[in-house]
């Protein structure tokens, strides 16, 4: 009998979920970067071994919202704590409790869901004994499944954490295709890619303020090339020279990097066509951030 379970990957920003789901799944689908609040929408992957399959929910950051998009952002985190059979929870190796673990804490409690904790860049650790500090202070709060410490960055202990997941499967019948990766059109999957590059290049409160758009995405007949048009949207008109860079060379570098990810990924070679374009506060307007599908 195969068995299944729907889990949703939840906690602060920048914690390090993305990158504990791209690891379990063998692939990357979620973007990563070291700047916080990067996932803005619900993302789904799939992880089927033999009978059993996993099928993960990455959520953004839970945090307090500045404006309507980081308002959806946190309301997405709600809904995919409801809708699932249990929750990873993903907290720092050091520092202390914040408000928004707390409140999370609370929520499992009031569903009264399953919860693994799964305590993320150990390899960060100056002193080891403070990892049994961090399992304490945590255990004493919630009575969780199991407690799994690991270093997505190193890949450290991750099949420890899988086999804890596993555990929390019940015989049912599969809920998708055993080749099913991500339930992300390749347009958004393209998106993000390019957004990722461009975080990746630029500081302060631009890298927040930008949006992807793929408006094309076709197969030159005959060929292996794919062709990307895509635009970058900013809230200002001074944020647009920064992304273009000096001589077009910061736009130009996240291109070519996204072009390269998104070659491997799509398994052919990608012709990709940028621009930038302004509208002003678009976190804060309910119909661009729908056009955007971050609604």
């Amino acid at each position: 009998m195969t068995k299944t379970a729907f889990i949703a990957i939840v906690g602060c920003p920048n914690v390090g979920k993305s990158s504990i789901l791209n690891i379990l799944l063998g692939q990357k689908i979620a973007i990563v970067t070291s700047k916080p609040q990067t996932t803005r929408t619900k993302i789904m992957g799939v992880l089927t071994k033999g009978d059993l399959q996993l099928v993960f929910t990455d959520t953004p950051g839970f945090h307090r919202p500045r404006n309507k998009l980081g308002e959806k952002m946190v309301k997405a985190v709600g809904e995919s704590i409801a809708g699932v059979d249990a929750c990873l929870f993903v907290v720092e190796a050091s520092g202390e409790l914040r408000s928004a673990e707390l409140e999370l804490l609370e929520k499992f409690k009031t569903l009264k869901m399953p919860v693994i904790l799964a305590i993320n860049k150990i390899d960060l650790l100056v002193r080891r004994d403070s990892l049994i500090e961090r399992i304490v202070k945590f255990t004493e709060l919630f009575d969780f499944e199991a407690v799994v410490p690991i270093s997505a960055l190193k890949g450290d202990n991750m099949e420890a954490l899988e086999e804890e997941l596993g555990k929390l499967a019940r015989e049912s019948q599969f809920f998708f295709p055993e080749d099913t990766l991500t339930d992300q059109p390749e347009r958004v999957i393209a998106a993000e890619i390019l957004r990722e590059k461009l975080l990746g290049l630029l500081n302060e409160e631009v890298p927040h303020g930008i949006a992807v758009s793929i408006e094309q995405m076709k197969e030159r007949k005959g060929t292996d090339l794919l062709d990307i048009e895509a635009n970058i949207f900013c809230e200002k008109e001074s944020h647009k020279g920064i992304i273009i860079g000096k001589k077009g060379e910061t736009l130009k570098r996240a291109s070519t990097r996204a072009r390269e990810d998104m070659e491997r990924f799509f398994q052919c070679r990608v012709n990709l066509q940028c621009w930038v374009k302004v509208k002003e506060d678009w976190r804060n307007r309910e119909g661009l951030l729908r056009n955007f599908g971050l609604d």
